[in-house]
């Protein structure tokens, strides 16, 4: 039998080497390389551009090997990283962050008040469903909270199924997603961002977008309401 998605065989060894190769593979063969040892590095010129954008307390979705979280730990940012893979969250530990072994999906922590929503590495990915994602996110950080997110650099939007593959071995099918920026700013402005007010950079090849939420219109009461009546 295959393992879950993400806890196969070929990723943890990975993240316990801190080394591929490692692959997300599509049915038809198609390989997509995961940077196992940048994600299990310092973080680079490109990731500090993410964390110096990172503002009260931040949720690292699909924190992986824990970079990211042991980085802002170290600065004395509130930080906390998920993953559903547990040495994905063993490892960051390790490295002095904090970290749950839960989806994003899950109850979590905090929900509403989060400064700070990371989807790096590719992690917009998650699900198979942008939308949902987006929504989701912005339900788990506060009224004026912020989304940083890294897209993929070409002008993609492919939602497939994908298998954790390292040349021989490979964990079961489950649902991914590539975005590009010109997509995720589309999900965006229909899953509660303010799209329009969207920061775009890019450094080392890797596109980044810092989003805010969506700015909710206030409901004013009619007189003789229910909730006139009530204040």
């Amino acid at each position: 039998m295959t393992a879950p998605a993400w806890q196969a065989d070929p990723y943890t060894d990975a993240l316990r080497t801190g080394r591929g190769p490692l692959f997300l593979r599509r049915p038809d063969g198609w390989l997509l390389p995961l940077e196992v040892e940048r994600w299990c590095a310092d973080p680079d010129d490109a990731d500090l551009t993410v964390l110096e954008r990172c503002r009260g307390a931040v949720l690292d979705i699909g924190c992986g090997p824990g970079r990211l979280v042991a980085a802002l730990a170290a600065l004395g940012r509130p930080t906390l990283g998920i993953d559903v893979s547990p040495e994905a969250v063993a490892r960051t530990l390790r490295i002095g962050g904090s970290a749950l072994h839960r989806s994003v999906f899950d109850p979590l922590p905090r929900e509403g008040s989060w400064g700070t929503a990371l989807l790096i590495d590719g992690n917009i990915g998650i699900g198979g469903d942008p939308k949902a994602l987006l929504s989701r996110v912005a339900d788990l950080v506060a009224d004026d909270g912020a989304l940083l997110a890294e897209t993929a650099p070409l002008d993609v939007d492919e939602r497939v199924q994908v298998r954790v593959y390292d040349g021989s071995a490979q964990g079961s099918a489950f649902p991914w997603a590539r975005v590009g920026t010109t997509a995720l700013l589309d999900y965006a402005a229909s899953a509660g961002w303010a799209a329009d007010e969207a920061e775009l950079w890019t450094v080392a090849g890797r596109t980044f977008v810092a989003l805010r939420r969506a700015r909710r219109p206030r409901l004013i009461p009619q007189r003789g309401s229910v909730s006139d009546a009530v204040l």
